[in-house]
C-alpha cells in the first residue's frame, strides 16, 4: 500500500508541477485574449470567459523565454530563443560565414488550430464547397536587422503549416525556410505564408516587398512597401495579419513601432490601409488542422530575424473540442489563466485522499486485489485533472476500432501490454473521416498495471516534439487500461534493419534514410534531456522503440519506463522495483551498479542504436568472436578499418564521411565512463556537420567504478540494491562491458526484461 501510495503521490505532484511550470513559463501568455479581431471574427471572451458569446481561442506573448520551448512553442531548424525573442535564424557574434549564412529555421505555436470544418454552421457561414473556414487575427512585433550594415538577405515569413516539422532540407536562401527546390510548388505542401522579402530573386518584383505565398515562394500576390524591412538602423515593426473566413480574404498591415514603446501600445496603432489584401481560400490549400508560426532563411547574405512579441486570436469552429462546440475548451482556458496551480493541487490532494479511503475500504471488503471499479473511477478523475489532458475515448469505441482486440489487428507485444491497430471515427478531437491509431492495452495485474498506465500517461501527455510518437487519447473503463497513439505505418526500425530479405513492406533502408533516422532520434533525445521543462530519461531507447512514419521519419516511442527528473537532479532511481530496467546491449555499464537512469545512460543507448543502424547488426550479436557489436567496431576502428563495419547489404552505396561520423559518434557514446560521453547538443552538432567527429581512442577504455567526480556528477552513494561496496573499484578489461559475477543478479533481471520486450510499441 505504501509503495502504491508513494507512486501516485509522485505522479500527482508531477502533474501539478507541470501545470505550474506551464503557467509560470507563460506568465505573459493568456489562452483567451482580446487581440484585435478581423472583420468577421467574433469578439474574444471577456475576463470571465463568457463575454459577448465569443467563440474564440488564442494566446499572447509579450516576450519569449527559454521555458516556452517545447511547452508553448516548437523551435525547429536553426531557430532559437534568446534575448527575450524568437530568433528565427541565428543571432550570433561568431564568424558569419559559418554561423549566419545558409540557415533556415521555424518557430511554431505548439498546438494546432482547426482552420476549416465541413458541413457545420449556418448557410451564411458555409460556402458552396460545404466548408466553414475560421477567421483569425494575429499581431506580432519584429526586428529584422542587418548587422554591420551588410546587404540584407533573404527573408522572413508568417507561416501556416500542416505539421510541426523541421524546415525542408535545402530550404535556406530564397526558399525562406518554407519549401525547397524539390518541393516548391507542390500542392501537398499545404503551406501558406505572408513573406517579408529582402532579397530579389528572378521571380520577385524587388528586394523589399510583402507577398502571399501558397505552397511556393513564388508569391500569388505581392505589394511594395513604403518602409525598409531590414534597415541599417535597427527598427521594430508591428505586423497585423487578419483573415476573414467568411469572405476568404487576407489583409496585411505594417507600421513602425516607436522606440521604447510597449508591445501592447504598439499593437493598438493598426494602420487604416492594408499593405496587401488578397483572396485566400484556406479550405482549399491548408490542412484542416494547422500550426501557426514563423519561418526565415539566410543565403550567402544574411540578416537577423527576431520576433519580439506575438498575439493571436482564432475563431473556434464547432466540434473543436470533443464535439461540444468549444465550450469545454473555453472553460479550460479560463481555468488555466486564473488558477491552474491551485486547481491541480486541490484535485491532486482530493484524489490522494479518495484513493487512500477507497483502498482501505477495498481491502476490508475484498482484500488487496479488490476495489477495481473504484480504482478505475479514481484513476479517471486523476487523468482528467491533468493540464491539457488528451481525449478520453469510450471503451466500446476502442473495442470496435480494433475489432474486439482481434489477433489479426495485433502490432506487437511487450512487457507492459499488447498493441493493436485500429481505426477510429474522426481525428483526435472531432468526428469526420477515419484515423488509424495504435492502441496500447496494458496487461499487468491491476495494481502494477495501473501504476504503469499512469506513469506512461503522465510523461507522454506533456511532451511535444516532431520525433516523438504522439498520444491521441486514453480509456479506462471496465478495468481495461488503454492508451491511443498515432499509427506509424512503417512499423519499427528493427523490422527494417534486421529483415532477412527485402520485401515491398520492409524495404532495405538506404543510407540517406538511416542518417536521417539517427538525426531524428538525436533531436528527440535532446528535447527530452535539455529542451523540455523537466529532464526526461527514456530508459529504454532501442531500435524496436523507434517507429517510422509514412515518410520514414523517426518517432521515439514506448515511454513505459521513462521518468521525469527535476532540473537540479542528475538521475532517476526507481524506488518501487529494484533491478536494472532496459534491454541488454543498450544498458550502460554503470547502471548495473547504481540501478539509476541518467542522461548519460540514455546517451549510451543512443550510441548502441547509432552503431546498429550503421552496421545493420544488433548490439548483442556474435561477429568474428565478439559478443557485442561495439567491441567488434572498436577493434575495426583500432585497425583503421571502421568503415568495414558498415552494413554490407548497402553494397558500398553510402556517404563515407557521414558513415565515419556515425561510427565515431556511436563509439564515443559507448564510452564506459559516463562523463566521457558526449551530451545531446554536441551529438546534434556532430550529426549536422557543424563540428568535427569526436576523437575516439584506438583501444576501448576499461570500465572503472566508482566513477570519478568528473564523470557527469554520477551519485554513487545511493543505490537500491547495494550492488557495490563503498570505496571499492572494479576494472573490466574483457571484451564484454557486462562481464563479471558481481552483476549476475542484475543481468538476470535485464534478460528477463528483454524476453518480454519485443515491440513496435508506441
Amino acid at each position: 500500500m505504501a509503495a502504491r501510495f508513494l507512486v501516485l503521490v509522485h505522479l500527482l505532484l508531477l502533474a501539478a508541477a507541470s501545470a505550474v511550470a506551464v503557467t509560470s513559463a507563460a506568465a505573459s501568455t493568456s489562452l483567451a485574449t482580446n487581440a484585435t479581431a478581423g472583420p468577421h471574427l467574433p469578439a474574444a471572451p471577456g475576463a470571465d470567459g463568457n463575454g459577448g458569446g465569443g467563440n474564440v481561442t488564442g494566446f499572447s506573448f509579450s516576450r519569449f523565454v527559454d521555458a516556452h520551448r517545447g511547452v508553448n512553442v516548437t523551435v525547429l531548424g536553426d531557430a532559437n530563443i534568446n534575448g527575450g525573442a524568437l530568433q528565427i535564424t541565428p543571432d550570433s557574434l561568431n564568424d558569419a560565414a559559418t554561423f549566419l549564412t545558409h540557415k533556415s529555421g521555424r518557430v511554431l505555436y505548439s498546438t494546432p488550430f482547426k482552420l476549416w470544418h465541413r458541413g457545420h454552421g449556418g448557410a451564411a457561414a458555409v460556402a458552396g464547397d460545404g466548408k466553414r473556414v475560421a477567421s483569425f487575427s494575429t499581431v506580432f512585433t519584429i526586428n529584422i536587422f542587418r548587422p554591420n550594415g551588410t546587404d540584407p538577405g533573404e527573408g522572413f515569413a508568417f507561416l501556416i503549416a500542416p505539421s510541426a516539422d523541421e524546415p525542408p532540407a535545402g530550404s535556406s536562401g530564397g526558399y525562406l525556410g518554407l519549401t525547397s527546390a524539390a518541393t516548391d510548388g507542390n500542392a501537398t505542401n499545404q503551406v501558406v505564408a505572408v513573406e517579408l522579402d529582402t532579397e530579389k530573386q528572378p521571380y520577385d518584383p524587388d528586394d523589399n516587398h510583402v507577398g502571399l505565398d501558397v505552397n511556393s515562394v513564388v508569391s500569388v500576390a505581392t505589394a511594395p512597401l513604403g518602409m525598409e524591412i531590414s534597415p541599417v538602423k535597427p527598427t521594430n515593426y508591428t505586423v497585423w495579419v487578419d483573415y476573414d473566413g467568411a469572405a476568404r480574404r487576407v489583409a496585411v498591415f505594417m507600421a513602425v513601432s516607436a522606440a521604447g514603446e510597449a508591445a501592447a501600445e504598439a499593437k493598438k496603432k493598426k494602420p487604416r490601409r492594408a499593405v496587401l489584401a488578397a483572396p485566400l481560400d484556406l479550405a482549399a490549400v491548408a490542412a484542416e488542422w494547422s500550426y501557426f508560426g514563423f519561418a526565415a532563411a539566410t543565403g550567402s547574405r544574411y540578416q537577423l530575424n527576431c520576433v519580439l512579441a506575438w498575439d493571436m486570436t482564432v475563431e473556434k469552429l464547432p466540434c473543436d473540442d470533443d464535439g461540444d462546440g468549444g465550450v469545454a475548451a473555453r472553460r479550460r482556458a479560463v481555468a488555466l489563466a486564473v488558477g491552474v496551480p491551485v486547481a491541480v493541487t486541490a484535485i491532486a490532494a482530493a484524489a490522494v485522499v479518495a484513493y487512500v479511503c477507497s483502498a482501505r475500504r477495498g481491502r476490508k471488503a475484498a482484500g488487496e486485489g479488490g476495489g477495481g471499479e473504484d480504482g478505475s473511477a479514481i484513476t479517471g478523475t486523476m487523468i482528467r485533472s491533468l493540464a491539457g489532458g488528451p481525449r478520453e475515448f469510450e471503451y466500446r469505441e476502442i473495442r470496435k476500432a480494433t475489432n474486439n482486440f482481434d489477433e489479426k489487428m495485433k502490432l506487437g507485444q511487450g512487457g507492459y501490454g499488447v498493441v493493436y491497430r485500429g481505426v477510429v471515427a474522426g481525428d483526435h478531437t472531432c468526428p469526420g473521416g477515419e484515423v488509424e491509431v495504435a492502441v496500447k492495452k496494458f496487461s499487468r495485474a491491476s495494481t502494477q498495471g495501473q501504476n504503469d498506465f499512469l506513469a506512461e500517461l503522465s510523461i507522454i501527455n506533456r511532451l511535444r516534439h516532431k520525433h516523438l510518437v504522439r498520444l491521441l487519447g486514453w480509456s479506462h473503463d471496465n478495468g481495461e487500461l488503454l492508451l491511443v497513439y498515432e499509427y506509424m505505418p512503417n512499423g519499427s526500425l528493427d523490422q527494417h534493419l534486421f529483415t532477412t530479405t527485402a520485401t515491398p513492406g520492409r524495404p532495405l533502408l538506404t543510407w540517406s534514410l538511416r542518417y536521417s533516422i539517427i538525426k531524428g532520434v538525436a533531436s528527440a533525445l535532446h528535447y527530452l534531456h535539455d529542451e523540455y521543462d523537466q529532464r526526461v530519461v527514456h530508459r529504454d531507447l532501442k531500435a524496436s522503440n523507434i517507429l517510422l512514419d509514412a515518410a520514414f521519419g523517426a518517432r521515439l516511442g514506448d515511454f513505459g519506463l521513462a521518468r521525469a527528473i527535476e532540473s537540479d537532479k542528475t538521475s532517476y532511481i526507481d524506488e518501487a522495483a529494484a533491478g536494472v530496467h532496459g534491454t541488454v546491449g543498450y544498458i550502460a555499464p554503470e547502471c548495473f551498479h547504481t540501478e539509476k537512469a541518467t542522461r548519460e545512460s540514455d546517451v549510451y543507448a543512443f550510441g548502441a542504436v547509432a552503431l546498429e543502424v550503421a552496421c545493420g547488426r544488433r548490439p548483442r550479436c556474435d561477429v568474428e568472436g565478439f559478443c557485442f557489436l561495439v567491441d567488434w567496431v572498436w577493434r575495426l576502428h583500432r585497425d583503421g578499418r571502421a568503415l568495414d563495419a558498415v552494413d554490407a547489404r548497402l553494397e558500398g552505396e553510402f556517404d563515407r564521411e557521414e558513415a565515419e561520423r556515425v561510427i565515431l559518434l556511436g563509439l564515443a557514446c559507448s564510452h564506459p565512463a559516463p562523463g566521457e560521453r558526449p551530451r545531446t547538443p554536441e551529438i546534434l552538432q556532430i550529426l549536422m556537420g557543424s563540428v568535427a567527429p569526436p576523437v575516439v581512442p584506438p583501444f576501448k577504455p576499461s570500465f572503472v567504478w566508482p566513477a570519478t567526480a568528473e564523470d557527469g556528477g554520477i551519485d554513487t552513494m545511493s543505490t537500491t540494491a547495494g550492488t557495490t561496496a563503498t570505496g571499492s573499484q572494479v576494472s573490466l578489461t574483457s571484451a564484454s562491458t557486462w562481464s563479471g559475477n558481481f552483476m549476475k543478479g542484475s543481468l538476470r533481471h535485464a534478460f528477463e526484461q528483454e524476453v518480454v520486450s519485443d515491440s513496435s510499441l508506441p
